[in-house]
Parts: structure tokens; sequence; C-alpha cells
């Protein structure tokens, strides 16, 4: 190992214990959570890497171990993981005002969300309330959403465009997530921006985009903040990535500006986009709108949320199409059977009830991520199953113990749709009655776009149904359902898949 890495553990470990031992003599009048024993210094930090399985089957062996809810100390982090669902309702139902803010941020997110200035990121309080209601209702409510039907219905025909281009030129085989996720940026592009733009900037975007993500992922430093001195050259390098993104976006800014001050001026401009939303925003304890680069903040926010938590979605979906061609065949009977021969429209998704149920079982069993959204206590004596939960303490949910309860779920480890279609068993995805299962987390920080997430992911399985019969590939092959942490949870192999055009009629 480089000598360099000891000179710098010779200046960290005597301010590291200084500083954990002052933090850990402030907690200890409090009753957090059990845990697994910390190592010095570091607490639980590096345990993960050390067990020999990956991060989410450590916390899964901790839930069997330690209980429902539990405490890991990363470095300078608290984390309080819960996995139980009663205690989720407790939490973010019953005392949701309480836990209803986020912990603080590292330095780095800081960079791309403008200190906490995104629906997602923002303390509970008046920045937060002005934003989410402005999402809300100016662009996310129903009647709202209905306005973009007909962005929806092109970026649709051009998704089955392109899935018939590359299946030609590929002996019928496609690229799941590839496609998928074109096609739901493009709708999101042109929601944020008031125009459907050309592939070229499409893809440009998206490019922009997942060097954004790709920045954000979590490093050592953030949860050792000591070390962050020695990482300068990451800091760098996301200052870069913050520039490129103004740089790219700022323009789409002032485009749709100048569209909207010399209407008619852009014939491609569409009437109302989430950007008009945002010009004159009205911010509870702020005097002017958001800046340029808050704008861009807000617009990127709006483009990472709904982007790969739908692709996702349909990836693990065409993977249960193929591995049970019974169920590909019951929801395609049932697209015939309620449309016919014409081609399926939004409009339709409301009567394909097998359709809907197997979004749902799709969202039980494959939720986007692992983990939702870190939420922290608003108050010093916050208490939760009967433990204390101070206020920087990240609250974190570990969804799969939930959603494949065996206590809530009969046979929860298999793909079954019926159990929704038949009545047999019952979610309210929104868990306000009770919480079983949470893929857009829950309560007051529950996600904004749940509305629209569920129309774009039954009109994509809808137009694929319709159109392809899906097998796999290689031929005769079984389904790999391993996942993999890539800013969501995908297929560990990505997905690729053997299309043949259904036969009209």
């Amino acid at each position: 190992m480089d000598s360099s890495f000891y000179h710098v553990l010779a200046f960290v470990i005597p301010c590291l214990v200084l500083f954990l031992s002052r933090k850990s003599r402030a907690k200890r009048r409090l009753s957090l959570p059990p845990g697994p024993p910390g190592w010095p210094l570091v607490g639980n930090l590096f345990q993960p890497f050390s067990s020999g399985k990956s991060f989410f089957e450590y916390i899964d062996h901790l839930c069997g171990r330690y209980g429902p809810i539990f405490t890991l100390r990363m470095g300078a982090r608290t984390l309080i993981i819960v996995s139980d669902a009663k205690l989720c309702h407790e939490a973010f139902i019953e005392k949701s005002a309480l836990f209803a803010s986020r912990p603080r941020e590292n330095p780095t997110r800081n960079i791309f969300s403008c200190n906490k200035f995104t629906v997602n990121s923002a303390v509970y309080g008046p920045v937060w309330r002005s934003l989410r209601r402005n999402m809300v209702q100016n662009m996310l409510s129903s009647s709202k959403l209905k306005e973009f039907r007909t962005l929806r219905k092109h970026a649709m025909d051009r998704l089955i465009d392109r899935l018939k281009a590359e299946a030609d030129a590929n002996d019928g085989v496609v690229s799941v997530l590839k496609n998928a996720r074109f096609a739901v940026f493009c709708i999101l592009l042109a929601m944020c921006f008031g125009v459907e733009m050309d592939e070229e900037t499409v893809v440009k975007t998206d490019e922009v985009m997942k060097s954004i993500l790709i920045t954000l992922l979590p490093r050592i430093h953030d949860f050792l903040p000591i070390l962050s001195p020695f990482f300068y050259k990451q800091r760098r390098r996301a200052l870069q990535v913050r520039k490129e993104q103004i740089e790219h976006m700022v323009p789409l800014i002032e485009n749709r500006r100048a569209a909207l001050l010399n209407p008619g001026s852009d014939r491609s401009a569409m009437p109302f986009s989430y950007l008009d939303t945002l010009f004159d925003l009205k911010v509870e304890g702020r005097k002017s709108p958001p800046s340029n680069s808050e704008l861009v903040t807000l617009c990127s926010e709006f483009l990472n949320a709904g982007t790969d938590t739908t692709a996702t979605a349909i990836e693990w979906g065409v993977a249960q199409l193929i591995e049970n061609p019974e169920i590909q065949t019951k929801l395609f009977d049932e697209i015939q059977s309620t449309v016919g021969d014409r081609k399926v429209e939004e409009a339709d998704l409301e009567k394909l009830t097998y359709l809907q149920a197997f979004v749902k079982e799709l969202l039980r069993k494959h939720p986007p991520t692992y983990f939702s959204l870190a939420h922290a206590a608003i108050e010093e004596e916050a208490k939760l199953g009967g433990y204390d939960i101070p206020t920087d303490a990240n609250l974190e949910t570990f969804i799969p113990r939930i959603s494949d309860d065996p206590r809530i779920w009969n046979e929860p480890d298999k793909f079954d749709p019926d159990r929704f279609y038949l009545g047999r068993e019952e979610a309210d995805i929104t868990g306000v009655k009770a919480v079983k299962m949470i893929p857009f987390g829950v309560g007051r920080r529950i996600c904004p776009a749940l509305g629209m997430a569920m129309v774009h992911v039954p009109l994509m399985f809808a137009k694929m149904v319709q159109e392809f019969e899906w097998s796999a590939y290689p031929v005769n092959t079984k389904v790999d359902f391993s996942g993999k942490f890539e800013f969501t949870i995908v297929m560990k192999n990505t997905l690729k898949a053997t299309i043949k055009p259904r036969v009209s009629g």
C-alpha cells in the first residue's frame, strides 16, 4: 500500500479519536436501537466490505440478527435502519411531521442541490413546502398530466419504432433497459423544457445526467469528513461536472424563456412545461425567484427522479414476462379483449385490470431501490419503537424486508399478479391505511411523481406487449434475477430479449 496512506492515517487518527469521543460522550444518554459492535474510530463503516457479502446482503443479515430496527455507526454518520411495516407506519404516517426532514448532505451533493434547494433534499420547512406544492399542483396533478397525453403517444410510437429497427438489425434481439430509458427520458425532457428534442440533444442531456449520478456515488470522505482535504481531486471533478451541467442546461432554459416572451416564435414549443412554473416561483422566506443555477438543479431533479426508476421497472417487468409466459399471454389477451385490433391508448389503462395488478406486483417484488430516501427527525426528543432517534441520524427504510415479509404476504417470493387481480391480497401503495409495500416512499415525503409513474409504467407495458411477443435471449435460457446497485437496483446482467411482432387480426 502507498506509504502516503499511512501518513494520512497518522494525521487523521488523533483527530478522529478526539472528534468521535466527543460525539460518543454526547450520545451516551441516548437509548439508540441495538446494532453490531463497531471498530475503533470508524464504527461499522468497513464491516459490510469485510463480511464477504454485498451491502444489501449485509443489511439483510443484520435485520435477521438485530430485529426490525438497528443502528449502524458509519464513521461520523449514524444510520438507523428500519425494516418493519408497523414501525414505518409509526414513523412516516403516525409521526409524519416528526420524521419529515432530511439529514445533512455531504459537500458534493450540496454542490448539485444548491444547498438542498430541491423537493427531495430540502429540509422540512417553507422551502420544501413551496417547491413540492408547485411541482404537485402545477405539474403532476392528474389534470396537468393529461395535458401531456399527445407527448406520451409520440414517445411510445418512437419506442416501438426503435425496438423494431433494433430487432431488424440484430436478428430480433433488443436491449430492454436502454430503449426504455430513452423513451421515458424523451417524455421528461419535453415535459420539463416544453419542446420535443432531437436525438442528439436527448443523448447529450442524458450523458450529463449520468455524469452527475456517478459523481454523487458515496465516497469514504462522505462518512469521514476529516479526510476531505485529501480528496480535493474529487471535489475539483464535482465542480467541473457541475460547470458542464450548467453550461449545457442554461441554453435550454433560456430558449424556453425566449419562447414564452415571444409566443409563436418557436413552432415546436409546447404550451406548458415544468420550467414555466419555476421562472417566477415564489418561495416562502425568499424575495427573489430561483436563479439560473437553481433552475438547473430543479430541472435536473425532475429528469433524474423519473428516468432510472421507470426504466428499471420496465427491465424487471420484461424479465418476468419472459420467465412467466402465461402472465404475458394473460396481458396480451386482456389488451385484445379490451381494445380489439386498434392501438392501445392511454385512456384504456384503467380498464386493463390485470395489467394494473401486474404493475403492482412488479413494484412489490422489484422496488426501484432497496432504501427509501433517508429521513431525519426535526426534534431532539424523537422516539421510534421506544428508541431515541437523534436529529443528526439518517433514518433509513430497508424495503425488501417489508415487501417480502411472510407475515404480510402469502408466498412473498413468488411473482404473482393474481394476488391483486383476484383480490386475494391488497395493498395501498401510499401506505396510509397500513404499510405493506412502499416503492415510492410513504408519508409526507412520498414521491410526488407517484401518479406520473403509474401512468408511464403500465402504458409502456401495454404498448410493448401489444406490439411484440417477448422471449429469452439466448433462446431457451433462464433469466438471471440477480440485481446490483447502479443508482437504482438494476439487473446484474443487463437484459437482452428476443422480440417477435404480433400478427394483427
